[in-house]
């Protein structure tokens, strides 16, 4: 059984989520489908696959991406096709009697789907989502689609640690996200507003905040003018090596997001036994386990934020337990392998 994968680049300078879960969905599915037997055609505008075999085809233009599309017409049994935008390649792929299937990973699809897209959508014999928040918020928004057939595949990422460390001297909380204007669900603004209610009862606390974007110096002027601006610190974007320090030397993850499909950066924090805080308003309470291995929140109501907080920056008994369930969370259901095998499971044979 031939498998066709569509999805954006996925060389290590794409580092969005969408390009982390295509890695491993495509090296899950070759490990069990067979190389030989699945092709990749990858499009990004600054592509920079170094494969280039007959096995995967990058393109950097719309064009170069139409005509690749068009060489493998008529190819294989099964299309995955990994982001809604990449269905406008189907018509050059052609699909015939073949099986296909989109992932939806969230809000690219929380909005009416009209016109030429609908069509394609139409196409679609079975999605497959990161969360079952995402999942509802879809068929609220496309009831066309709600008995349509679906797969929840959660995601997953990493191998378990053999050794935790104890978080650092500072009680410190990181949000680590992208600081983008048209992405400012993300939770800093109400962090930066709600920390001096923190400090007041924590006076040492810290909010680490790590990321770039376009919306980074008005957050920056944000919380410069804040009463409680010696504690929130801004580190910009930073490799993995540091990131994943960072991460060892806080006592939790704080994303009181109001838009996330899923958020990976949850179980990076609790790969590394750090409780996490997330909102009630979309999949991070899904994700996390509130209220075992962190704690789901109102963004909006910053008395309440605050003393989430203050919480998860507390290391009593409580923080101990949180830990110990996050980490063991995780390791149960959100390593790399569980989300290969769950991906299989509904594209290769078919269940869930």
């Amino acid at each position: 059984m031939r498998l066709l994968f569509v999805s954006p680049c996925v060389e290590d300078e794409f580092f969005g989520g969408v390009q982390s879960t295509a890695r491993l969905a495509i090296k899950g599915l070759a490990e069990r489908q067979g190389a030989a037997e699945m092709k990749v055609l990858c499009y990004g505008p600054r592509c920079g696959c170094s494969a280039r075999s007959s096995n995967r085809l990058c393109s950097r233009s719309k064009a170069q991406a139409a005509w690749n599309a068009a060489r493998v017409r008529g190819w294989g049994q099964k299309l995955v096709f990994w982001h809604i935008d990449l269905l406008k390649l189907l018509p050059f792929i052609g699909r015939g009697n073949r099986r296909t299937y989109l992932f939806v990973h969230g809000i690219e699809c929380w909005r009416p789907l009209e016109g030429f897209t609908r069509r394609l959508v139409d196409s679609v014999d079975m999605f497959l989502t990161n969360s079952e928040f995402t999942w509802r918020r879809f068929t609220e928004m496309n009831p066309r689609w709600k008995s349509s057939s679906h797969r929840t595949i959660q995601l997953g990422l990493g191998s378990p640690e053999h050794h935790i460390d104890p978080p650092g001297g500072v009680p410190a909380a990181i949000i680590i996200a992208r600081m983008n204007a048209a992405e400012a669900y993300k939770g800093h603004r109400e962090l930066i507003a709600a920390w001096p209610l923190v400090v007041a009862r924590a006076p040492e606390a810290e909010l680490w905040i790590v990321g770039g974007g376009d919306a980074a110096g008005d957050l920056q002027n944000l919380a410069s003018a804040s009463p409680a601006a010696r504690h929130i610190r801004f580190f910009g974007v930073v490799t993995e090596e540091e990131k994943q320090n960072l991460l060892r030397q806080s006592r939790c993850l704080v994303l009181p997001s109001r838009g996330e499909g899923f958020g990976l950066v949850y179980l990076e924090a609790m790969r590394l036994g750090r409780p996490c805080l997330a909102s009630i308003h979309d999949a991070g309470r899904e994700v996390i386990g509130h209220p075992e291995s962190g704690i789901a929140v109102e963004p909006g109501n910053l008395p309440a934020l605050a003393a989430a907080v203050v919480e998860l920056l507390n290391t009593d008994g409580k923080w101990q337990q949180w830990s110990s369930n996050a980490r063991r969370r995780y390791e149960a259901e959100f390593t790399a392998a569980h989300f290969e095998k769950r991906l299989a499971g509904a594209v290769l044979e078919g269940e869930a």
